[in-house]
């Protein structure tokens, strides 16, 4: 008896020791995951930098809005001006630092430290992971909008008030810098709406109510930072050209001008043998007839009338090059590292606003020694094709595999994120490796869940149910 009474304080002792060093455990473990993380980042010498990021980070200098650039995100970058703009980049390695851990944590994975760093070190190796954390753009945002999507519908009860807090601010945040987050987050939520009723034992209960309040606020959020920084209550601009450049690319608007000129009323009439072969040729090119119609403002109305009127005019051809640019732009997802030559706008902001970092800028491995991007890509693309596919036959094979509703819930939001994705930059832009190559990273993580997961909660004799 008496040695009952002297075990039971050892192990009790011994099992305190074992939670303390787990805790003390996740001090290395989130230094390095952040190491790794800003790795790219602390490589080149100087936060990576991609053709648009001057244009966001000159919003709130010049108190206007420009296309597709928001004022929200380029307060966020024109804040760390002080320091290089290395806070940007330390706010979102610790955001995906924490989204990451988080999602682990409630899928039951929270106390293994260990396995956070490893998974966030494989992440980093095999994909373009650092490379967008390290970026002063919006782009690392969508994948973190759909992990704090998930998240709150379907892991709401594994969170505290302040987490799910944070998760709302989150995907406001990255709705409000970049519009196409906007659809995203939106059209994920209603998709998997969707499929809860369609499928309603395959997934845990969806609670959408935080979610939809997110959305709200995102919305909101656009409109009344932009209000605030530029003077301007209206969403980030561009929409209508960005779709109109996808026309271009398409074919329709030149079957337009071939059927509809000379018309007096048609400005584009008079550009009409000038008119480029793809979208980026159309919106950014030096000295186009875009910038001869007035750019963005100036153009904008007569691109509405002819979206409009194609749509009548021909719309099966708009719904097939729709589709086509969706499912070209799901499989389009190389790792992008903008040469010095196509960052040119970027540099010459930085030249004229920020000349204190100029030659830090210029002295960083992108511009000096720019790496080769399809060297990444000889790892990045196969991975996230193979984990594309991996989550494909884990959904369609889960009750075989004893895939949980929880990590069936994580699968399904990830592949209606990369399709919805898909369909709104492939549809409303036009299909670019960046676009999903952004989003492409949570195929290998959530796979990565679900087979730790797995491994936790079925033992080699379960008998799986069948539904």
């Amino acid at each position: 008896m008496s040695d009952l009474l002297v075990a039971k304080p050892a192990a009790l002792a011994d099992r305190a020791w074992r939670i303390e060093g787990k805790r003390l455990a996740w001090i290395p473990a989130t230094l390095g995951i952040m190491l790794a993380l800003m790795g790219a980042a602390l490589w080149n010498g100087f936060p990576l930098i991609f053709p648009d990021t001057g244009g966001y980070f000159t919003r709130p200098i010049e108190g206007t809005l420009d296309m597709g650039r928001s004022a929200l995100y380029g307060l966020f970058l024109y804040i760390g001006i002080p320091f290089a703009f290395w806070p940007a980049v330390l706010v979102q390695c610790a955001l995906t630092a924490w989204l990451i851990v988080l999602t682990l944590r409630a899928h039951g994975l929270g106390d293994r430290p260990g396995l956070a760093f490893g998974i966030v070190l494989a992440l980093c190796a095999t994909t373009g992971l650092p490379w967008f954390a390290g970026q002063l753009m919006p782009d690392i945002f969508f994948p973190l909008a759909v992990l704090a999507l998930h998240l709150l519908v379907f892991r709401h009860e594994a969170l505290n008030r302040a987490e799910r807090t944070g998760l709302v601010a989150v995907i406001a945040f990255a709705m409000a810098s970049h519009m196409a987050a906007l659809g995203v987050c939106a059209g994920a939520l209603m998709a998997l709406a969707l499929l809860r009723r369609i499928w309603p034992r395959a997934l845990p209960p969806l609670r959408a109510g935080l979610a939809a309040v997110a959305v709200a606020s995102g919305i909101a959020l656009a409109l009344l930072s932009n209000a605030a920084i530029t003077g301007n209550l209206a969403f980030t601009p561009g929409g209508a050209n960005f779709l109109f450049g996808r026309l271009i690319e398409d074919g329709i608007v030149a079957r337009y001008v071939e059927d509809e000129c000379p018309d007096p009323a048609l400005r584009l009439c008079a550009y009409r043998h000038e008119l480029p072969g793809n979208a980026d040729d159309w919106l950014w090119g030096p000295g186009t007839a875009f910038y001869k119609l007035g750019g963005d403002e100036g153009f904008r109305d007569e691109a509405r009338e002819i979206i409009a009127d194609t749509l009548t005019l021909y719309p099966a051809e708009h719904l097939l090059t729709a589709i086509e640019g969706t499912l070209k732009q799901l499989v389009t997802f190389k790792t992008e590292v903008a040469p010095p030559a196509h960052n040119a706008p970027a540099i010459a902001a930085f030249k004229e606003h920020t000349p204190q970092w100029f030659g830090a800028l210029m002295a960083a491995r992108q511009q000096s020694n720019p790496p080769d991007a399809a060297l990444l890509n000889l790892i990045h693309w196969p991975v996230a094709a193979t984990s594309l596919l991996g989550l494909v036959a884990l959904l369609a094979f889960r009750r075989r595999l004893g895939v949980t509703p929880q990590a069936t819930a994580l699968i399904a939001t990830v592949l209606l994120a990369l399709a919805a994705n898909a369909a709104v930059c492939g549809i409303f832009s036009h299909p670019v490796d960046r676009y999903q190559s952004r989003m492409i990273m949570l195929a290998p993580f959530a796979v990565a869940v679900v087979w730790w997961s797995r491994r936790r909660t079925v033992p080699p004799d379960r008998t799986l149910p069948i539904d």
